[in-house]
């Protein structure tokens, strides 16, 4: 069972998908089209979005979108801005810092980085420009 988990998340993908509502006046404090993030992931064969919403936690299986389908390209179409994340194929060294639970840290904490100075979508983002890593096989 174990090499079938270690199978999944060596093909598993990420994105961190960035976008500018808000629904909450004190989240209007946050810079413009960073207000918000979630997750989408594709294995190869599904894709799924786990949206850290303040209420509720919405993770969906998107049966209804094709394997191939472009979901990050689509979603980026509309205007969000959508950026590749890692994901950790191996359990972190420590455990993750004691923080409030936020879109951030959510999304941090299922792509496997610990970093504590980041705290807001616009910061994730920066982190993740700045250490992209070219696909697979390029």
């Amino acid at each position: 069972m174990n090499e079938d988990i270690q199978t999944a998340r060596q093909t598993l993908r990420a994105w961190v998908v960035f976008c500018g509502q808000a629904d909450r006046p004190w989240l209007r404090l946050l810079k413009p089209g960073f207000r918000h993030c979630f997750l989408v992931m594709h294995d190869g064969a599904h894709w799924l979005s786990v949206d850290p919403m303040l209420g509720q936690m919405d993770v969906r299986v998107h049966d209804h979108v094709a394997a191939g389908f472009d979901l990050p390209g689509w979603l980026a179409r509309r205007g969000h801005h959508v950026i590749a994340a890692p994901v950790s194929g191996r359990p972190p060294a420590r455990a993750a810092v004691l923080r409030f639970f936020t879109c951030v840290e959510a999304v941090k904490r299922m792509i496997g980085l610990h970093a504590r100075n980041i705290h807001t979508p616009w910061q994730l983002y920066r982190y993740l420009a700045a250490h992209q890593q070219p696909p697979k096989g390029e």
